[in-house]
């Protein structure tokens, strides 16, 4: 459910707000702002596909050594649409940016799904000036270490327990909706995406940075630094 990762001694950690199938346009800015492939590492916050026109190149992109993922809601939608007996509703899948999966054979959607399924939750970025902490939506509560004990808990409880701490983390916008400005525990920062906004938007320790880089009207993407905590 989580990955660990020490300190970036030879370039920088970037972290990047929703992908949604938008692969090429985000190589493209990469390549812009001097992302090196060498030495540089880029996270992303979830939300890998949908919408977009690359979604299936997602996987393609696990296979990048300097490329790391967590869990979004699409993914979490992407998931159970390859399970057998899914009974996702299809139009609302369709009208969140599915159609590409919708259109896949059983057998790819399988593949997807199992990809998918395999990313964390969460990842530990550990920084000079302390840890920080990538999820998609947010993080329930006020302290990570907290939290990070009830999800590994979970594991060992009844089954509604752990869908119900990993929907929270997958699709929860209150922190957000509700401009909760309350500190997480344990941790420099949280950086998170899921709603699209036109700035960046940090509450107490927790920044949002989905610019809907993904959409036309965007403001396109943001790249992260998780040194500074600023954008690049």
């Amino acid at each position: 459910m989580f990955l660990h990762f020490g300190k970036n001694t030879k370039g920088r950690d970037i972290i990047v707000g929703d992908i949604h199938g938008c692969f090429k346009k985000l190589q493209t800015v990469l390549d812009e702002r001097g992302f090196n492939p060498e030495f540089d590492r880029l996270f992303s916050v979830g939300d890998l596909v949908d919408r977009g026109p690359d979604s299936d190149l997602s996987i393609d992109w696990f296979s990048k050594p300097w490329f790391h993922a967590v869990q979004g809601n699409h993914e979490d939608m992407a998931i159970r649409w390859g399970k057998p007996g899914c009974m996702m509703d299809a139009g609302n899948y369709m009208a969140n940016g599915g159609g590409w999966n919708i259109a896949n054979t059983f057998d790819k959607r399988a593949e997807f799904s199992f990809a998918f399924e395999a990313l964390p939750i969460a990842i530990e970025l550990e920084t000079d000036d302390g840890l920080v902490v990538i999820v998609h939506a947010g993080i329930p509560g006020t302290s990570w270490s907290k939290f990070k004990n009830d999800l590994s808990q979970s594991v060992h409880g009844p089954r509604w327990m752990q869908k119900n701490l990993r929907e929270l983390v997958l699709w929860d916008r209150s922190r957000i909706e509700n401009e909760d400005r309350t500190r997480i525990d344990d941790v420099r920062a949280v950086v998170c995406g899921h709603t699209p906004l036109k700035q960046v938007v940090v509450l107490g320790n927790v920044h949002h940075i989905d610019t809907a880089g993904w959409h036309p009207s965007g403001s396109g993407f943001t790249l992260y630094d998780a040194k500074t905590l600023t954008s690049i």
